[in-house]
């Protein structure tokens, strides 16, 4: 099956590559010009016969929308595009309204397996129109891990139910990912526990934790087993907001995953200003001590554990009462 294919970054080289090799023609375009095979998006939709099948496979919001726009000029009525990227649904609406204005099929997928999806394959989940869907069964099937199709691809329903799935995934993930992490720093801080790396290698076979996030970590562990010169600065790409942000909106309690995207937030602070404001009312209400920057540290034991390095609290305190509580 011939396949057009826009972006050829790490996810949509490994998937050009897989194709490939599963016997289909995949014509790609990319704006680096040692990666493409044609010069511009006129030139892909005229290097395909009809009907076309094209997957755009770019960073969401604007990079997105500006490509599927541009293809819809050329592309002709009982063509198709898929939008692999991270979108928000609320975007594969509005995609779908325009391009069926022209008779274009759309179907919105999301896509997970990351640099591994190469050998492995790919988690696929699908929205659309079950004609679309099914006119792209050829590709799905060869991006989607050996075995049955449904234990790695769904057609989850309808427009944006695609992005919709895979952004509660990546809000899973995200919980996943915190609770491990978690885990891992109560092991480093316990002083009877010498082997952290070990504990978490014995639970990659026969325990209820076992996944392939815990052996990622094991990966890690084993090359840094304190996890040296790793910054815990972490970023988010947005499907954990757009979660949580489904959580409120749809009255359904998640404080697990809102838990783990608030602490992605609280990475990225060399000081937060939330727990200055804690620490000035405990010493408004109760007398609490409370440091300020700039003067001689205070001697008072820090109650970090030997795992962790302590936040700079260089400055003076004021005295007052030890009690937590007013």
């Amino acid at each position: 099956m011939q396949l057009g294919l826009v972006g050829l970054g790490k996810m949509g080289g490994n998937m050009k590559t897989r194709l490939e090799r599963a016997g289909h023609e995949v014509v790609g375009f990319d704006l680096d010009p040692q990666l493409r095979d044609v010069d511009s998006l006129q030139a892909l939709v005229e290097s395909l016969e009809g009907p076309r099948v094209i997957w755009v496979m770019v960073p969401h919001g604007k990079p997105t929308r500006a490509t599927i726009d541009e293809l819809a000029r050329y592309m002709e009525s009982g063509d198709l595009i898929i939008e692999g990227g991270n979108s928000p649904y609320q975007d594969d609406l509005e995609h779908d309204a325009k391009l069926s204005e022209k008779g274009i099929g759309y179907v919105d997928c999301g896509v997970s397996g990351g640099i591994w999806g190469l050998e492995n394959g790919y988690g696929l989940m699908c929205g659309g129109r079950p004609e679309h869907v099914e006119m792209a069964m050829p590709i799905f099937d060869a991006l989607r891990p050996e075995g049955p199709r449904e234990e790695g691809f769904v057609h989850a329903g309808e427009v944006g139910a695609g992005h919709y799935t895979k952004m509660v995934h990546n809000g899973i993930e995200y919980g996943l990912m915190a609770a491990y992490a978690e885990g891992y720093e109560l092991l480093m801080a316990k002083d009877i526990v010498k082997d952290v790396p070990g504990a978490f290698k014995a639970w990659s076979r026969g325990t209820v934790v076992r996944s392939w996030l815990l052996d990622l970590l094991v990966d890690a562990l084993e090359e840094k087993p304190g996890l040296e010169d790793v910054s815990g600065y972490t970023t988010d790409s947005g499907e954990g907001r757009w979660t949580v942000i489904e959580a409120v909106e749809n009255a359904v309690p998640m404080p697990v995953i809102s838990a783990a995207l608030f602490s992605r937030f609280v990475s990225r602070q060399e000081n937060s200003p939330a727990m200055q404001a804690v620490a000035a009312l405990r010493g408004g209400f109760g007398g609490h001590d409370v440091m300020t920057h700039g003067d001689e540290p205070w001697d008072r034991p820090k109650q970090v554990h030997k795992g962790a390095e302590p936040a700079d609290t260089s400055g003076e305190a004021t005295p007052g009462a030890v009690d937590d509580e007013a």
